[in-house]
């Protein structure tokens, strides 16, 4: 049995496969039983480090606010960057140079620039241009560099996913004499959209993960930032660290199985039904569209 892509493994190889599998689990679980037995030597594994995750002190206190200024700078940059990266793509594809070069201008300014330097500079401009407070200032810093950074990354993948649809999408729609704006909402954006979502929820992701670079550096209370302040607390650095790893692990879970439910439903309503109609029904499918038009017909004459 053979694919397009490739031929169907036979018995030699299969087995070579299942061997593979096999040496690479118990590999794995050497690994984990490693680093277990070094956690257990070092006194990581003693209740007492973990027991403050199982009140609700440390959650209300320490974790939750973190985790909703977490929330709260990523939902603010995907909310502004993704228009912005829409419109910064569309303009870099304009006929007109005064437009595209601009754009092109500043998404590779942008692409270029670390996120955390794009932070630090906005922090700085927020401190000697503006009379934002001192503590909202990291917030707004924050999503200034994520924007900035992620809008200009994202304007590429609108670029990319535009120009991946066959040319003669385009060609047909200047043959029924649309113009270039309502040819690009109408017509292309709406067909690219599923092309783009796994890159765009992949950047979604990046943004979420991004913003414990404003808690490193610019004192920006978000949930990495709040559990050293929990660890000082408590002096449970390495099961601080596990259990904020595992929350990010969670949030981004649910960030790629609700973006993998949407480009599944976006096929689907694409997809045709595939309903072939006998001649009878072709029939009548006829017969009602040409007593349709007789009827306008008569009823206009009268």
């Amino acid at each position: 049995m053979t694919s397009v892509l490739y031929d169907a493994p036979g018995p030699r190889a299969k087995r070579r496969n299942v061997l593979f599998s096999v040496v690479f689990f118990v590999l794995l679980a050497l690994l984990l039983w490693w680093v277990w037995q070094t956690m257990d030597d070092k006194g990581q594994l003693e209740w007492s480090l973990w027991k403050p995750f199982t009140t609700s002190e440390a959650w209300t206190t320490y974790l939750l606010p973190g985790l909703a200024d977490t929330l709260k700078a990523a939902a603010l940059s995907m909310v502004i960057a993704l228009p912005l990266g829409a419109v910064l793509g569309i303009a870099r594809m304009s006929d007109h140079r005064w437009v595209r070069i601009p754009a092109g201008a500043v998404v590779e300014f942008f692409r270029a620039i670390p996120v955390l330097l794009l932070m630090l500079f906005a922090n700085e401009f927020y401190v000697r241009s503006t009379g934002i407070p001192s503590d909202e200032r990291p917030l707004y810093a924050v999503v200034t560099g994520l924007v900035l950074y992620n809008a200009s990354v994202l304007a590429e993948v609108v670029r990319a996913g535009i120009l991946s649809l066959p040319k003669g999408q385009s060609e047909a729609a200047m043959a029924i004499g649309l113009r270039k704006g309502q040819t690009m909402s109408s017509i292309l954006l709406p067909q690219a959209v599923t092309a783009m979502l796994p890159a765009i929820v992949s950047q979604l992701v990046v943004i979420v993960k991004d913003t414990a670079l404003g808690g490193v550096m610019l004192g920006f209370t978000e949930l990495l930032n709040t559990r050293s302040t929990l660890a000082a607390n408590y002096a449970n650095v390495i099961p601080s660290f596990i259990v904020v790893a595992v929350i990010f692990i969670i949030l981004n879970f649910i960030l790629t199985s609700f973006a993998s439910w949407l480009e599944r439903r976006l096929r689907r309503s694409k997809r045709s039904t595939g309903a072939v109609l006998g001649a009878d029904k072709v029939d009548d499918v006829n017969a009602a569209e040409v007593g349709g038009t007789y009827g306008t017909g008569a009823g206009g004459s009268i």
